[in-house]
């Protein structure tokens, strides 16, 4: 299945260009090999589908939820000793052809050998992606797709905007939406279960 038809798509983005500027294979041709081998610059790239594309730098609202929801995970996962939580900028290389950057995942010691001191290899166990208007596309539909396509159990997608969480699991090798969850209410995660804090705490 598709998930982009590579520029034409990815113009539509907004906030997720691709890089076309980069010297390197063409678009349509990335691997993790040639992505690795890149001189680094300051930029955030990934690739989708052997194409590589950049986005901009996050905002500080942004910033502020992925630290609140990375300190949360980190107390009941890392401290725990159940697993590792990590934030972004770090690969996971989910095929040769497609590498991309969480704002945060967790990888259950269950899994520990596909973490790798640079990068992740395979799929984490849940992985959470906080979106803006302009980036509302990338993270519910390509990001949607590939995380499902490569067997990542669970799927958190953030709205800053309505305080709002969608819990998505994996059944059957599709996600299904658990529903939007905010306020008071707790998410019914299957990786990170008898969560203690609201949907409201990962917005404070």
């Amino acid at each position: 299945m598709e998930v982009l038809e590579h520029d034409n798509d990815l113009k539509e983005l907004h906030t997720v260009t691709p890089a076309d500027w980069v010297p390197g294979p063409q678009q349509g041709d990335w691997t993790y090999e040639a992505y690795a081998a890149l001189t680094e610059d300051g930029e955030c790239y990934e690739i989708v589908q052997g194409v590589l594309v950049m986005s901009p730098a996050p905002r500080f609202n942004h910033q502020k939820i992925v630290l609140a929801l990375s300190a949360h995970l980190y107390q009941l996962i890392t401290l725990k000793k159940c697993g590792e939580v990590l934030t972004g900028p770090f690969d996971v290389v989910l095929s040769p052809q497609d590498v991309l950057q969480p704002d945060v995942l967790v990888l259950l010691d269950e899994h520990r050998e596909r973490l790798h001191e640079e990068r992740i290899m395979g799929a984490p166990d849940l992985v959470v992606e906080v979106y803006s208007p302009s980036s509302r596309f990338y993270d519910r539909v390509v990001k949607h797709t590939l995380y499902e396509q490569a067997g990542v159990p669970e799927y958190w997608l953030v709205d800053p905007e309505k305080k709002c969480i969608e819990l998505f699991v994996l059944e059957y090798g599709k996600y299904r939406s658990l529903g939007i969850f905010s306020g008071d209410q707790v998410l019914p995660s299957r990786i990170v279960p008898q969560l203690p804090v609201s949907v409201a705490g990962f917005f404070a």
